[in-house]
């Protein structure tokens, strides 16, 4: 028997308190994740519908559902049961050999994109939504022959290095060096911090006038005017911006840029990994917005966070198997049995429920309610919302300036478990996201009632009233 280490610790997992285990984290666990974006992050013990729980029982309503991972709620046992019953029967399977939850799932999802789109392609699986990011610029590079892409200033696709390539936060490449192919950012239509300064009602689409000016000579680098050749391949669209603070964009932008994008061949690429599977009130974020994605990454809410599956969606001329062969890319576990009996699930689940209307419908409220408390608060410079995708960008008094400070505040209040509305004590999870890390992205639970509502509106309201008094 070999000898205890010295210095081990001799508490199990029962008897381990907080502290103990803040300390073992401080030790042992990397910091280049997310939790160490605040001080003394709480540490969870159970989860419930719309709910944590910490190891005293204290009950944390969650408006941010793992950045829209857990979309169906926390402990669905419909989906966890589906889990239970695929460990039973078959648990493990390389993805070289074929399991009936793959297929029938790639089927759903495509059969659901001819519905909605009149277009056929295949589907394709990897595990998690930088990863399937990944694979889809290997199909733009090998449909194209070209490597550059455009996408959006507030756009966030990942931090794989292809992914963060076409990231706009510099923040995420800086440490790893020079990205020689990272995308053309192009300004993306936020009307409340409109980057032309114009206004909504008379800009008459300014900022899509300025993309297509690229296209007018060969001098403004981006296309040989005798050939029509375009240098750039593809442009990386989320139909409402994800980390970039739940912007959505006026109806009308998306079908213009489409016919710019066509004129030249260039694919547009639709990223809905956080807004896809009903976020918004449709299936697909860019269903509002009557156009047709050559591509569409998918994952988080596919599997409601249990046992990643990610993947990609694309038309057939791009990936049928004479041009997108075996071989072509490849993860060990890309269509795990696991995620792929969950994510059929999940299908199923949609299939006979109605979000189309329910969603949109709780979005309704939940905005209003948001909107009656920003008459209030001066400091709630922008409320937004589309379906359960909502947003409130957090000012200075006068409506405008972003307010980072008072932002993190109301944010370490939350989670400090330690607000009384409701008549207990309570916690509020929220996310915090935005160009100037002043937005909080609210992301609900389907599940979501009306009192919920209400009781985050309260607990949204006490965390605000406690952050103004810091300042």
């Amino acid at each position: 028997m070999s000898a205890k280490p010295k210095n081990s610790p001799v508490t199990t997992e029962e008897t381990m308190a907080d502290d103990e285990l803040l300390k073992l984290e401080s030790k042992y666990c990397s910091w280049g994740d997310t939790v160490h974006y605040m001080e003394n992050p709480p540490l969870f013990k159970r989860c419930n519908g719309s709910y944590l729980y910490d190891g005293e029982g204290t009950e944390y309503l969650d408006l941010q559902m793992w950045y829209s991972a857990a979309n169906f709620g926390y402990a669905n046992p419909r989906l966890n049961n589906a889990l239970k019953k695929q460990i039973d029967s078959l648990p493990q399977l390389a993805c070289q050999y074929l399991h009936e939850e793959k297929i029938r799932l790639a089927a759903k999802l495509a059969q659901r994109m001819e519905t909605t789109f009149e277009e056929k392609g295949r589907v394709h699986f990897n595990v998690g939504g930088a990863q399937a990011v990944e694979d889809s610029l290997k199909l733009v590079r090998m449909h194209s022959g070209r490597s550059l892409v455009f996408a959006f200033e507030g756009g966030y696709h990942g931090r794989t290095l292809g992914a963060s390539s076409i990231t706009s936060s510099f923040r995420y490449r800086e440490k790893f060096g020079h990205f020689g192919e990272r995308a053309s950012f192009i300004p993306f239509p936020y009307c409340f911090r409109c980057p032309y300064g114009k206004k909504k009602d008379s800009c008459s689409m300014y900022c899509l006038k300025q993309f297509e000016r690229l296209f007018e000579t060969e001098y403004y680098g981006v296309v040989n005017k005798k050939t029509n050749v375009c240098e750039f391949a593809a442009f990386y669209v989320e139909a409402i911006q994800g980390t970039g603070g739940y912007v959505i964009p006026p109806q009308g932008y998306f079908q213009g840029l489409k016919k710019i994008l066509d004129r030249y061949n260039i694919l547009l690429v639709d990223d809905e990994i956080q807004m896809g599977f009903f976020r918004t009130g449709k299936f697909w974020a860019l269903e509002h917005f009557d156009v047709t994605p050559d591509m569409l990454v998918f994952g988080k809410a596919l599997t409601n966070g249990l046992n990643p599956i990610s993947g990609i969606w694309a038309k057939e001329a791009l990936i049928s198997p004479k041009v997108f062969g075996p071989g072509s890319t490849h993860s060990t576990f890309s269509s795990n049995s696991l995620g792929t009996a969950v994510g059929l699930e999940v299908m199923k689940l949609i299939e006979s429920s109605r979000f189309a209307t329910e969603i949109p419908k709780k979005g309704e409220y939940f905005k209003a309610r948001l909107k009656t408390l920003q008459k209030k608060y001066p400091y709630m410079g922008d409320v937004d919302g589309l379906g359960l995708a909502l947003r409130i960008e957090m000012c200075q008094k006068d409506g405008s300036t972003p307010n980072k400070a008072l932002t993190d505040a109301i944010e370490e209040i939350g989670l400090s478990g330690k607000l009384s509305a409701g008549g207990k004590k309570r916690g509020l999870v929220l996310d915090v996201g935005g160009y100037y890390k002043n937005a909080f992205t609210l992301a609900p639970s389907f599940y979501i009632t009306e009192k919920e509502i209400d009781l985050g509106i309260d607990l949204f309201e006490e965390a605000l009233i406690k952050a103004l008094k810091r300042f």
